[in-house]
């Protein structure tokens, strides 16, 4: 099947948008990988922001299917699948095209909470953390939402210092602390 010119924009910004930033990537950037012209690109994106935001919603579907079926062919049962989170995080942290987060990265970009970047970053981690808070409930954690909270700061922790510093060992390092907090928190 032929790809449309809305689909080669898309998939030029997403490329552009992780790999240099996104108010790094101009518009006819974009246009010029996707081999088309800005009048074509507006036509599709109303503004490069609508495209921002259409490039974190598709990376949150992406990466929140991907994530959840690699915990779920690591373990099977809930308070396996708490460890198995930080196996699928250093897995993900060790492929060589890693850039951080999108989510982080685009929250640092447009700081500002009430820029809806910003909150289509801040929706995803809402996410992230009431998946694990549903596994930690599942595991008979007294405190789910606060052990998510929790772990959410080592796995975040983590992507930022990979980010800093390639095979920094931080994925090894928070599953350690990992192990801590959620007998802590089942006890």
């Amino acid at each position: 099947m032929p790809i449309t010119i809305q689909e080669k924009i898309f998939a030029a910004a997403s490329e552009l948008f992780y790999s240099q930033d996104i108010r790094a990537t101009g518009v006819d950037a974009i246009a010029k990988a996707a081999n088309t012209t800005r009048m074509s690109l507006y036509k599709y994106f109303p503004s490069k922001d609508d495209l921002v935001i259409a490039f974190l919603r598709k990376r949150d579907e992406d990466f929140r299917t991907w994530f959840m079926s690699q915990v779920d062919g690591k373990a099977n049962n809930p308070q396996a699948k708490l460890l198995a989170i930080f196996d699928v995080i250093s897995q993900w942290l060790d492929i060589p095209e890693f850039r951080g987060c999108a989510f982080i990265n685009a929250a640092a970009e447009f700081p500002l909470e009430g820029n809806p970047v910003h909150q289509v970053s801040i929706e995803f981690y809402d996410k992230f953390r009431n998946y694990i808070a549903d596994l930690a409930r599942q595991s008979g954690s007294k405190s789910p939402e606060n052990l998510a909270l929790q772990l959410s700061l080592l796995i975040e922790g983590a992507i930022v210092s990979e980010q800093m510093q390639r095979h920094s060992g931080a994925a090894i390092q928070a599953r350690q602390a990992a192990i801590l907090l959620i007998e802590g928190s089942l006890r």
